[in-house]
């Protein structure tokens, strides 16, 4: 994509619906060593790249309280019914929210929807610059850093309605596997596409 071209228009899903059993408490509201919690650092670091961003979250949730910045106020919401049964049905929940979306009064639909995870500060903006110049309606978008596969990944439009069928499993990994001709993998030079938070000590150790 030259200077000249309009940079795709793409959707940030931020997926923050999960329970993060293993991290002992609320990891969304942990603190970085920088004052903000894993979850503002994520969300308000999308913001510096996509045109528009969709929190999805578990029912009962106080997005006041999850994100206390006036980010807060800048960004979609979406309540997935089904978090509780993993991250493929909050992924159904929030595609099926998205193809329902009545978009007409958009001048610029979105070709594409990027799928984050809530817990991954650490990643950087630029790798994000060079995955949107990729996007396209018909795509599938994947970073991958030595060998490994990482997030956002970029899905095209085209495929919204086969991820609004999610329902239950690990994510979309059965999608992208049978539309492996629609796959493009872009090499970044980026571990924070795969660097997450599981545990309290991943907050600071490299």
């Amino acid at each position: 994509m030259t200077h000249s071209e309009p940079r795709p228009h793409v959707v940030a899903l931020i997926m923050a619906a999960g329970v993060g059993s293993r991290f002992g408490s609320d990891k969304r509201r942990a603190r970085l060593p920088d004052g903000r919690t894993l979850l503002e650092a994520t969300v308000d670091n999308a913001g510096q790249v996509f045109d528009r961003r969709a929190l999805v979250v578990r029912p009962g949730d106080d997005i006041g309280a999850l994100l206390r910045s006036a980010e807060g106020a800048k960004i979609d919401v979406i309540v997935a019914p089904n978090a509780e049964r993993g991250l493929a049905a909050s992924l159904g929940d929030a595609f099926r929210h998205l193809n329902g979306t009545d978009r007409t009064s958009d001048a610029c639909p979105p070709v594409a929807a990027a799928v984050m995870l809530g817990d991954m500060p650490w990643l950087r903006m630029a790798t994000c610059r060079a995955l949107i110049a990729h996007a396209a309606t018909e795509r599938i978008v994947i970073p991958r850093y030595r060998g490994r596969s990482g997030h956002p990944v970029l899905f095209g439009r085209d495929f919204w309605a086969e991820l609004a069928t999610l329902h239950a499993g690990e994510g979309a990994r059965e999608i992208v596997c049978v539309n492996r001709q629609a796959v493009l993998t872009v090499e970044v030079d980026d571990d924070g596409i795969w660097r997450d938070v599981d545990h309290p000590t991943d907050l600071t150790s490299r």
